[in-house]
């Protein structure tokens, strides 16, 4: 017996000791992406024609780079190939024909840059980046898994981040306020004088902090505070700072050391102990009266269902869960609608998780204890761990990620921009600058963009100009075949990547085409009409609720519910991401339900039903001019001559009713064209 507790004894000593430093060696100090950033020259050229185009440091960079692959530049594009490129890249949105117009005929030194700057200044703008942050964040309206219950106010934060890049709020800045937003709030207030102005910053801080809440919870309908539910809440908060911020493979050494990387487990755990006080926090913003009010309505209700939950979970063996969980969500059902909140994090201190290193990453496998530390690659040797007591935790951390020493956070973020209008990062793994990710195809590049990031306070608009202002950006996408033998992936960037519109890009490329935009800008997520067998496969079907203003359905893409069990057909056919986890680049299949989406599908059917109407509206009886007008809304340009004979064809000689639907088969066609579907 004494045996027993002796060892028992030992077995709890050893699970509250703290977990040694980690020791790293040489070789994993001298990994690239862990070096601190270079500084280098800028190549310079002797031949006019390398002269002519190196006009920027960008430029440079990448013909430095291209010459020792044996390859030259791609000739400039024309000019309506490049107002439609550079719209779409900046508002994801096709150029008008009197914006394409205006640039073609635009022959001033600075009518480029006039282009770029307005579209930059678009309010359009935040609404396309803001949706490539929302696919790194895993951004959605819903829990996900079995029940994936509904957030009834995460929109604010996709708002938040769409105001974000709209203002160019410095990325730092950006970084800070959702990793310890709630922790900066109060001391920002306290500073400002008290008032409106005040409570507004304050509320962008706590909005911002719910990137904090972004990942899947489970839940269930007994004890939704059990350890595994907290365990994965913190794996969720851990492992999106590695992938989003840092882009590596933090979450690898969630169960054992990385096998690659310089990251021992108790690194992860450390990581860890930076969000061991925050909890998930819905801040109310009503008043007293209509928070009494909605009580009254609630607190019987509530009751009852606490009985259920407590029956659910008496029964041990399962029998008659079913009926219980049914009764359950009935009376979920009978809540009344929920009072509008910012959906937060707070610190509670006196509910600090206590972090150990979990053997396997098993909750009920504890180890040694840890505090909060960023990984010790980053760190002089034996740097203490912070102590658990320290007042804003993720404060520090947010410090530390966004501090322009760090080696890591300036150079993943120019390598994402850089992705968005390429196609292709100059690391081609944007969430892993890791052994196992790619190496930079251009590392003087990388560290030069990384560099300039940083010095320009952190302006993603100032990166996003020094791009597109090179001759690299305003290159033609066609390429000689020596350039394709040697270089099939474009990786050294001699020529423009033709590129696939993303699937919000194609369905509000058709809305707008169509004249049937809905501009309204941010609020709550949009639910539109779908198949009733998808909406039946819901857990809980009643949870679809289309809005009941139809015109609702017709707004852009980024406002539409970002439903984790539910992909809206459209966008699944065309790559969007689950939003389960991080999405770093999308990929890019082919494949034939995406014709038949395009060619049968509701939506595409629909506009171009409108997009007829507004050819006839617009272009009168001359189908000369019907099909001029569809090929410059679609195409941005004219038709060539072979498309306006073909085109001509098509519509001729109909009688009134035929040459109504001849012309919106025509427009159809138009949704289907390679010349709409893709930009060069």
């Amino acid at each position: 017996m004494s045996l027993v507790i002796a060892s028992a004894t030992f077995l709890l000593a050893a699970a509250s000791s703290i977990a040694p430093l980690g020791k790293y060696t040489a070789a994993e100090h001298r990994e690239w992406s862990f070096q601190p950033r270079l500084h280098p020259a800028v190549p310079s050229f002797s031949d006019p024609a390398d002269k002519a185009f190196a006009k920027t440091a960008v430029d440079a960079f990448v013909l430095a780079r291209m010459k020792k692959e044996g390859l030259a530049p791609a000739p400039e594009a024309d000019r309506a190939t490049l107002i439609r490129r550079v719209t779409f890249d900046l508002t994801g949105l096709p150029p008008t024909p009197k914006e394409v117009d205006a640039f073609v005929k635009d022959r001033s030194a600075k009518a480029w840059e006039k282009v770029v700057d307005r579209l930059l200044a678009s309010e359009h703008y935040g609404e396309h980046w803001g949706q490539h942050w929302l696919d790194v964040v895993r951004y959605s309206d819903t829990d996900g898994y079995e029940y994936d219950t509904h957030r009834p106010d995460a929109w604010r934060y996709r708002d938040y981040v769409i105001r974000a890049f709209n203002n160019d709020k410095p990325y730092d800045l950006f970084i800070q306020q959702q990793v310890a937003g709630d922790e900066i709030a109060p001391k920002q207030c306290a500073q400002a004088a008290h008032g409106p102005l005040c409570a507004s910053e304050e509320d962008e801080m706590l909005i911002a902090a719910g990137f904090n809440r972004l990942g899947p919870v489970r839940k269930n309908a007994g004890n939704q505070q059990v350890a595994s539910s907290r365990n994965e809440q913190l794996t969720e908060m851990t492992n999106i700072v590695g992938a989003a911020i840092l882009g590596v493979t933090l979450g690898c050494s969630r169960c054992h050391d990385h096998k690659f990387d310089p990251f021992r487990q108790s690194d992860y755990y450390r990581m860890q102990g930076f969000f061991a006080a925050a909890q998930p926090y819905d801040l109310i913003q009503a008043s007293a009266e209509e928070q009494k009010a909605w009580q009254e309505k609630a607190a019987p209700i509530q009751k009852e269902m606490m009985a259920v939950r407590k029956e659910i979970a008496a029964h041990k063996d399962g029998s008659g869960v079913t009926e219980l969980q049914k009764k359950l969500d009935d009376l979920e059902d009978e809540m009344p609608p929920a009072l509008p909140s910012i959906f937060t994090v707070r610190d509670d201190f006196s509910n600090r998780t206590e972090i150990h290193v979990l053997a396997r990453g098993d909750y009920q496998n504890k180890g040694d204890r840890v505090a909060m530390r960023v990984p010790g690659i980053f760190l002089p040797p034996d740097t203490p761990e912070l102590p658990e007591n320290t007042p804003k935790p993720r404060v520090e951390l947010a410090k530390w990620l966004t501090s322009p020493d760090n080696p890591l956070t300036a150079r993943v973020m120019v390598n994402r921009i850089w992705q968005y209008h390429f196609g292709r990062g100059i690391v081609g793994t944007p969430n892993d600058f890791g052994r196992m990710g790619e190496a930079p195809t251009n590392p003087e590049l990388l560290d030069y963009l990384a560099n300039e990031f940083v010095a320009s306070g952190w302006s993603v608009k100032h990166m996003q100009k020094l791009i597109l202002m090179s001759n690299t950006y305003r290159q033609s996408s066609h390429a000689a075949k020596a350039a394709l033998d040697k270089d099939p992936d474009g990786r050294y960037v001699e020529r423009f990547p033709r590129q696939r519109l993303e699937a919000e890009e194609i369905r509000d490329a058709m809305l707008a085409v169509a004249g049937d935009l809905n501009w309204k800008a941010g609020g709550a997520p949009v639910m539109v009409p779908i198949d009733k067998s998808l909406v039946d496969a819901l857990y809980k079907p009643s949870q679809w609720q289309p809005s009941k203003d139809t015109a609702e359905y017709d707004r852009r893409s980024v406002y539409l519910i970002a439903k984790r069990n539910l992909e809206l057909p459209f966008m699944q056919v065309f790559d969007a991401p689950d939003m389960q986890v991080s999405c770093p680049r999308r990929e890019v299949s082919t494949h034939a339900p995406q014709a038949l989406e395009m060619l049968n599908g509701d939506l595409a059917n629909q506009q171009a039903a409108i997009f007829a109407a507004r050819l006839r509206k617009e272009a009168g009886r001359s189908h000369r001019r019907q099909i001029e007008l569809a090929y410059k809304l679609a195409a941005g340009r004219a038709p060539k001559p072979a498309e306006m004979q073909a085109a001509l064809k098509f519509l001729a000689a109909k009688t009134p009713d035929e040459e109504s639907r001849a012309r919106e088969q025509f427009a159809l066609a138009m949704f289907n064209l390679n010349a709409f579907l893709y930009v060069n």
